[in-house]
C-alpha cells in the first residue's frame, strides 16, 4: 500500500492509524449496503453506552362482544302480562277453579231474569209494552256485558266473584270482537252433553273448549 508520492514533499504522508481521516468510500458502480433495520416485531437493541428503552406497554384486549345472532330475551313475570303474582304461584297465572266460573255466570244469568220476566209476563198479559220494555232491556244488557267483557275482561258476575277473562299470550283482555266469538263458540261446550262446560273442572288450565279455541284462560284477579 502507497503511504504518499516521494516526489510530493507537500503531501503529508497517510497513516492508516489516523483518526482524523475520512472513511473510505466505496467506488461507484458497487452498491452501497444500508444498515440493517431489525424486523418488525423485535425488540430493537440499543447502541453500547445507550440505556435501553422501555417498550410500549402491552394493550388489553378488547372485552368479549356476545356472539352474533338474536338476542335472549330476558324472562318477564307474569306481573308483566296483567297477571297479579301471587305467592306460591310463580310464574303461572293464577287460573280460577271451577266453582267461580260457575258462580260467575249463575249472577249474569240472575241480571238477565228481570227483563226476562218482564217478557214472560207482557206476553202472557198481552201487554206490548212490557214486552217491548223488556225485550230492550235484554239487548242492552246483552250488549253492554259483551262491552265490559271485551274491554275490561269482566262482565257483572265476573267482577263480583273477583275473576277476569283474559288473553293467553299476555294476559290482556280480549276485545270485544274475539270477546264475541267466544260466545259463539259456547255451542261447542254445549256438545257431547255440555261436557265442555264441565271441562275446567280438571283441565290444567281450567279452560272450556271455547277458552281453547279462542286461547283465552280466566284468572283470578284478588
Amino acid at each position: 500500500m502507497s503511504f504518499g508520492s516521494p516526489n510530493n514533499p507537500y503531501e503529508k504522508p497517510q497513516n492508516p492509524q489516523d483518526p482524523q481521516q475520512p472513511p473510505q468510500q466505496p467506488g461507484y458502480g458497487y452498491p452501497q449496503q444500508q444498515p440493517q433495520q431489525p424486523g418488525y416485531g423485535y425488540p430493537q437493541q440499543a447502541p453500547p453506552g445507550v440505556p435501553p428503552q422501555q417498550g410500549y406497554p402491552q394493550q388489553q384486549g378488547y372485552p368479549q362482544q356476545p356472539g352474533y345472532g338474536y338476542p335472549q330475551a330476558p324472562q318477564v313475570p307474569a306481573s308483566a302480562y296483567g297477571y297479579p303474582q301471587q305467592p306460591g304461584y310463580g310464574a303461572q297465572p293464577p287460573y280460577a277453579n271451577w266453582g267461580q266460573r260457575f258462580l260467575g255466570t249463575l249472577v249474569d244469568m240472575l241480571v238477565f231474569a228481570v227483563p226476562y220476566i218482564l217478557v214472560i209476563v207482557g206476553a202472557n198479559a198481552k201487554t206490548a209494552i212490557l214486552s217491548v220494555i223488556g225485550g230492550l232491556a235484554l239487548l242492552g244488557l246483552a250488549i253492554y256485558q259483551l262491552i265490559i267483557e271485551g274491554k275490561n275482561g269482566q262482565t257483572l258476575g265476573k267482577k263480583a266473584l273477583g275473576i277476569r277473562l283474559v288473553r293467553e299470550s299476555d294476559g290482556q283482555p280480549l276485545g270485544v270482537g274475539m270477546a264475541f266469538v267466544r260466545r259463539l263458540a259456547h255451542f261447542l261446550d254445549s256438545l257431547a252433553c255440555y261436557l265442555g262446560w264441565l271441562w275446567p273442572a280438571w283441565d290444567a288450565k281450567r279452560q272450556t273448549f271455547a277458552d281453547k279455541v279462542c286461547s283465552s284462560i280466566v284468572i283470578r284477579t284478588n
